[in-house]
């Protein structure tokens, strides 16, 4: 059941648009206002922005690959989705937010070791990344690794405050090592 409600989250979460200039200068005032916000409704504002910035790419045919992969995710076609994404990664290894994708794919398809490799290399071109430290947290928690899984959520926290994904696996994640503790 706890397994099924991370997943939920998941794909909740990364249904979100996503996008991925990591450079552009319009990110640190919007992950600012993320971070400082109090509100709600304006924290989630600079949360799309964000993602709206990751997913432009300066390559028309890139940003097209984007989508096509998107599509294919949205319908339930992974390996479609797996192959764009294997395609992105190797004509734009700069770009962070293939990586992301083809690592959302990968945890869909129940890969949790290699979509936190490519996690890893999202994160590496994005520290800032929080839908993929986010997804770090559910891969970490698919592989049975709690305490880890948290400090992933935590880590997502210190970016987006107001994560409500990242809220609610702490919890569900704390609830679990409650329960192994008893």
């Amino acid at each position: 059941m706890r397994h099924a409600i991370l997943i939920l989250v998941f794909v909740v979460f990364a249904a979100t648009p996503a996008l991925a200039d990591q450079d552009d200068p319009r990110l640190d005032p919007l992950f600012e206002k993320l971070k400082t916000t109090e509100d709600l409704e304006s924290a989630l504002k600079a949360e799309r922005s964000i993602w709206a910035i990751w997913l432009e790419h300066d390559d028309p045919e890139i940003e097209e690959m984007m989508a096509v992969g998107n599509a294919a995710m949205q319908l339930g076609r992974l390996q479609d989705a797996l192959a764009v994404f294997d395609q992105m990664v190797k004509v734009a290894p700069d770009y962070a937010e293939a990586w992301n994708k083809r690592a959302t794919v990968l945890y869909a398809l129940g890969n949790y070791e290699a979509s936190l490799e490519d996690i890893e290399r999202t994160l590496e071109r994005e520290p800032r990344h929080f839908g993929a430290l986010s997804g770090k947290g559910l891969c970490l928690a698919a592989l049975d690794e709690l305490e880890a899984a948290i400090a992933a959520f935590e880590q997502t926290l210190d970016l987006h405050p107001h994560s409500r994904g990242a809220q609610v696996n702490i919890q569900l994640l704390e609830d679990a090592l409650e329960e192994r503790a008893i």
